[in-house]
């Protein structure tokens, strides 16, 4: 069900988005980067979070972190991951191929800043093995996403 409802949104809101099925495992952040042949960081995962009483997704690089402080500051509350059956339930989609397209029903969309430091970035369409090549300008369009910047980046974390 997850896969076919993220290929319906497509097909009804871009089109030109062609899903990439890679026959292998993209679940996690590094399989997707060596699936794909790109630097985990280009790998745009979707964190599951709750905040107070909403539940909320975060669009966000491969290897940024998700900053406590940052985030209860732009989100007004501290954001707690959902578990591996809540995440599933809400987004229609298992651990390993969430990502904002598809949804059961609309949910808030945000995209971390640091996806604006590449061309291109790869969400996961629905699948653990599964994936779309999109700017992170038309990610953010595509969801109705609202800028954030709730991350730490690697170089950043001393």
């Amino acid at each position: 069900m997850s896969a076919e409802s993220v290929r319906a949104f497509l097909a009804a809101h871009a089109p030109d988005v062609a899903i990439i099925d890679q026959g292998a495992s993209t679940a996690t952040v590094l399989e997707a980067a060596q699936a794909l042949g790109v630097e985990p960081a280009r790998i745009a995962k979707t964190l599951s979070l709750r905040v107070g009483d909403a539940v909320v997704l975060v669009c966000a690089r491969g290897d940024a972190r998700l900053s406590n402080g940052k985030a209860k500051a732009a989100l007004g509350a501290k954001p707690r991951m959902l578990g591996a059956e809540e995440v599933e339930a809400i987004t229609g989609h298992p651990v390993g191929g969430v990502c904002p397209f598809g949804l059961p029903s609309p949910l808030p969309v945000y995209c971390d800043v640091s996806l604006q430091a590449f061309e291109t970035v790869f969400p996961a369409a629905g699948s653990r093995t599964s994936s779309v090549e999109l700017t992170p300008a038309r990610l953010a369009e595509l969801t109705g996403a609202e800028w954030i910047d709730i991350c730490t980046l690697p170089e950043e974390v001393a």
